[in-house]
């Protein structure tokens, strides 16, 4: 009795046994992962476009593209919108730092100790549960409204998710794994950093994803009071002055940077994980 595969008839030698299908990947042309990815926000352009200058959508309420590519240009002539981004780029990567960086102690030792969970977790999951724009009126009175008062809203907004993933990488750390390296004389620190976190890491990278989307949303609320620089006070100003195409244009610059932080991303996941572009299908 012959078997049949996907590929047609299986070979059958002479013990009667079937000989095993190759498995290998066939994996889609690389040049073509871009269109893909972009094929969707394209359609959305597009619509909008279309609609804009078909007169379905009011330009009075959403600018077509061609405005805010002008708004664009404006604002790139007087030299506004590099210092306003690179100002608002800035304050978010103080704020993600700060926040990563504690997430990520407290999530360590939250997993890897009893002791440390039980004075860690709760007063994590108490900020997890409190919405950080609840906190903007209290920052504001505790900081003022400079510098310190925006960077610390997003280092709390981050805190949280990088702490959670964190949390539940170690924890999913397999048991064996760290039975070996100590075995092999791995203790303290050097066990943390030569297996523990390396194991996490696929989490840990997630919740990176997850605090640099978040930073935009406290970048918005951070910037909307005490700002002379930023995107946040071009979307002030734009509602102040009833420009319509600016916000639009302040909506693309943050859809914009999310696109950045992502790229970024994944970037170091192709570099610190290159085993998981395997198992991924194309």
């Amino acid at each position: 009795m012959s078997t049949v595969t996907a590929n047609g008839p299986a070979r059958t030698g002479r013990d009667g046994l079937v000989h095993p299908e190759f498995q290998g990947r066939r994996r889609r042309p690389r040049w073509m992962s871009v269109p893909v990815r972009f094929t969707v926000p394209l359609l959305l352009v597009a619509t909008w476009w279309t609609g804009t200058a078909t007169g379905g959508f009011s330009e009075q309420i959403l600018p077509g593209p061609p405005k805010v590519w002008n708004a664009f240009t404006e604002l790139l002539g007087t030299g506004q919108l590099v210092d306003f981004t690179l100002a608002s780029l800035q304050r978010a990567a103080a704020g993600v730092f700060l926040g990563v960086a504690f997430g990520l102690l407290f999530g360590v030792l939250s997993g890897l100790s009893a002791l440390g969970e039980e004075l860690i977790d709760a007063t994590m999951q108490i900020n997890r549960a409190i919405p950080f724009l609840a906190l903007v009126p209290l920052f504001i009175a505790w900081f003022g409204i400079d510098e310190t008062f925006k960077v610390l809203l997003i280092a709390v907004a981050t805190v949280a998710p990088m702490y959670a993933y964190t949390y539940l990488g170690v924890r999913n750390v397999d048991r064996k794994m760290l039975e070996a390296a100590r075995s092999f004389g791995l203790r303290g620190p050097r066990l943390v950093f030569g297996t523990i976190l390396p194991s996490a890491l696929p989490s840990v990278l997630m919740a990176l994803r997850i605090c640099l989307s978040i930073s935009v949303t406290g970048l918005i609320a951070a910037e909307q009071v005490g700002t002379r620089e930023g995107i946040g006070y071009l979307v002030s100003l734009a509602q102040e002055y009833n420009r319509t195409d600016y916000m639009v244009l302040c909506v693309v610059l943050y859809a914009v940077l999310g696109l950045v932080f992502d790229a970024v991303v994944r970037v170091l996941e192709r570099v610190a994980l290159p085993w998981r572009a395997v198992v991924a299908a194309r």
